[in-house]
């Protein structure tokens, strides 16, 4: 049968500032997943897209076709609502972890589709596997009976969903479109809308550490995001959060794990669980329960309960005693003041080299390595004091380390004022 289009013609009409027609975009994308349309070619439109654009239509044609190529699932049968949280990528964020059982354990089942890190974001997926016996593969029916059974499951998502979206990541990724709005905006949500969840929420995460640098892009994207989702029926919202600090204490894979079991213990630190409070409260609203308040149960202990037979479900053992790197290098303060600044592409960069993250897919990640910052922007620090520790199995990388973090913190005269800047920054609805 003649293809009813041809890829010349496509790139063309978005070269040239046009809008592409619902054939077209429906055409495109499934003849590249079938290997008609050649990479050269779908870069070419990738780049054409990224220059000049697409309106919503579009965008949400393009979603609808990227999901077409797949499977989806379906939720339905579970006794209770679904809600999903997406964050686009920052350092420390590991709030995936006691958000996931802390929602479950409020009555809302979270089906969490995760990936692995890349570059300074560490991946969900990556973090998990650092606990003894965690597996990250399940199958549909194990996922829908642990959702039913625990309420939380986090893992890879199939090969089945949204089958054009892995084949174009990886296609951006060299030919430097990653950043086009539209295609960002279809592969979160091509995947999320496959996945079937009732409610989702995003954390579209802003500043040095995040893929969004300022606020206006942030915004961009969020709004995107959200007019997709609710075209499609999902009730979606964003929220805007601060990456211009790491969150947390820590970067690295078993050692967020450990600061979010902290967190569901009832301690850690205030932003992630400032943070973790306010996702859940969005997720419980767009599932339409009103009557629990996260806080409160994550106080109880309930939350806790649920992470232990989440991570048991998937093999893992929670009392297992986490994986440490063999080798550890202390920063200390050159001097008393104010640390004014600690920068979050930094410290991720610094986590990357010491073995926590991966520069290819596929490479191995160390578990044991990250940072771990000792004084959050705000706190007076003594000279001497440890300001960071590196950890790696690798002594050989503490130098390309440090040399990331060069530059990357200030400390102000003793006395200095310092102002925070609140971690959710605004709210797309």
């Amino acid at each position: 049968m003649a293809e009813p289009h041809d890829a010349v013609e496509v790139i063309v009409a978005k070269r040239d500032g046009g809008s592409l027609s619902d054939s077209q975009v429906d055409w495109v994308v499934d003849a590249y997943t079938r290997g008609v349309v050649a990479d050269e070619q779908m870069s070419a439109l990738a780049m054409a897209i990224l220059l000049n654009g697409m309106d919503r239509r579009e965008v949400a044609r393009w979603t609808a076709a990227m999901i077409a190529t797949g499977e989806r699932m379906d939720f339905s049968s579970l006794s209770r609502p679904t809600a999903d949280k997406h964050s686009t990528g920052g350092v420390g964020d590991k709030i995936t972890l006691p958000l996931a059982p802390l929602v479950a354990a409020c009555g809302v089942a979270v089906p969490q589709l995760s990936g692995r890190g890349l570059g300074h974001t560490g991946g969900t997926l990556d973090k998990l596997e650092s606990i003894a016996g965690w597996r990250a593969a399940l199958t549909n029916e194990d996922m829908l009976a642990q959702l039913e059974d625990v309420g939380a499951v986090v893992c890879a998502a199939g090969a089945g969903l949204a089958p054009a979206d892995k084949k174009l990541y990886a296609l951006r990724d060299v030919t430097g479109t990653v950043e086009a709005i539209p295609l960002i905006a279809s592969s979160i949500m091509s995947k999320k809308i496959a996945e079937g969840t009732g409610a989702l929420v995003l954390d579209v995460k802003v500043g040095s550490g995040a893929f969004m640098k300022t606020l206006d892009s942030a915004r961009e994207l969020a709004a995107t995001m959200v007019a997709l989702g609710q075209d499609a029926g999902v009730h979606t919202v964003a929220l805007l959060t601060d990456m211009a600090t790491p969150l947390g204490l820590t970067a690295g894979n078993a050692l967020e794990v450990r600061e979010s079991v902290e967190v569901l213990a009832g301690g850690g630190p205030a932003d992630v669980v400032e943070l973790t409070l306010a996702l859940a409260r969005e997720m419980l609203a767009g599932a339409g329960v009103d009557d629990v308040d996260p806080a409160e149960v994550l106080a109880s202990g309930t939350a806790m309960d649920t992470w232990r037979r989440m991570v048991s479900a998937q093999g893992g053992d929670p009392s297992a005693p986490l994986p440490t790197a063999r080798e550890s290098h202390v920063v200390t303060a050159p001097t008393d003041g104010v640390l004014v600044r600690l920068d979050a592409m930094a410290v991720g960069l610094a986590a990357w080299r010491l073995g926590a993250g991966r520069a290819r897919q596929g490479d191995a990640v160390q578990a044991g390595a990250g940072v771990e910052w000792h004084a959050r922007p705000g706190d007076s620090v003594a000279t001497g004091q440890p300001l960071l520790t590196l950890h790696t199995d690798e002594p050989d990388r503490f130098a390309r380390a440090l040399a990331s973090l060069d530059g990357g913190w200030e400390i102000a005269p003793p006395g200095s004022s310092y102002d925070p800047s609140p971690i959710v920054l605004d709210r797309i609805s």
